[in-house]
């Protein structure tokens, strides 16, 4: 089984976020895997495990994502692919464009991937993939279960759990509870260093600089209002009632 992953690196999700001129500051801020990329990863080494075949991550990115790429190697991974977005305004559009062009080139029976990334939120890039690769697509899973060309799938459906069949290949993404992620081992860690690691640009995957061009541009950035103080309503039951009323109709608006 041919087994590829879709993983970002973002913030660290302990990082305190500082917002200057409109950006988000980096400056000695710590990037880490995407925690629901985790799940994908350890996902796959379990298929991996139990019906054999490779595992293949792949990130879109700068070149500090190679530290992500690299811990997914530590996990169990066979292979890295890089594919370099420097020098490229990218969103969700863009980076499943990139993803289409490499895999578009491959032989591959699964594809997994996060739920959504911590740092957007969007969730549309394996929802892209699939349209592009013309392949179902399943998200928010907690439980697979692969059998031959089939595999049988449970998905969180707000509050609620579906129960799919899906032919493969086939995208999934992969939701909390999916399973628990496994913490690099030292001999990991010295393995993944031996291991293939390649980097790829779009001109690689011959996808010219326009075909990748952003669709969506960020107008602005802020953080929320400063949260105010608390205020304590003074006198008996009926007098704070009455002052909660005031309150609520004259400053919060809400009445």
């Amino acid at each position: 089984m041919n087994i590829f992953v879709l993983l970002k690196q973002t913030f660290d999700t302990e990082e305190r976020i500082v917002i200057q001129n409109g950006e988000i500051s980096d400056d000695g801020v710590k990037y880490v895997m995407n925690p629901y990329d985790e799940y994908a990863v350890e996902e796959a080494l379990l298929q991996r495990d139990q019906h054999g075949g490779t595992i293949t991550v792949v990130g879109v990115g700068p070149d500090r994502t190679a530290e992500a790429l690299r811990t997914a190697l530590a996990m169990g991974a066979d292979e890295t692919v890089l594919i370099s977005s420097t020098g490229l305004e990218t969103d969700e559009y863009s980076v499943s464009r990139l993803l289409a062009a490499y895999l578009g080139q491959q032989s591959y029976d699964l594809i997994l991937g996060g739920n959504f990334s911590v740092d957007s939120g969007g969730g549309q890039v394996a929802v892209r993939l699939a349209q592009l690769l013309d392949i179902p697509h399943t998200s928010s899973i907690t439980k697979l279960t692969i059998n031959g060309q089939k595999a049988t799938l449970e998905r969180d459906a707000e509050g609620d759990t579906e129960t799919l069949e899906v032919s493969l290949p086939a995208v999934f993404t992969a939701q909390q509870g999916l399973n628990e992620p496994r913490y690099p081992s030292l001999p990991g860690i010295m393995k993944a260093k031996k291991k293939p690691f390649h980097q790829k640009t779009a001109a690689d995957l011959g996808v010219s600089d326009s075909e990748v061009t952003a669709k969506t541009k960020r107008v602005s950035l802020s953080l929320p209002p400063q949260r105010q103080a608390g205020r304590i309503l003074q006198g008996d039951y009926a007098q704070q009632a009455a002052e909660l009323v005031h309150l609520l109709r004259t400053e919060a608006k809400l009445i």
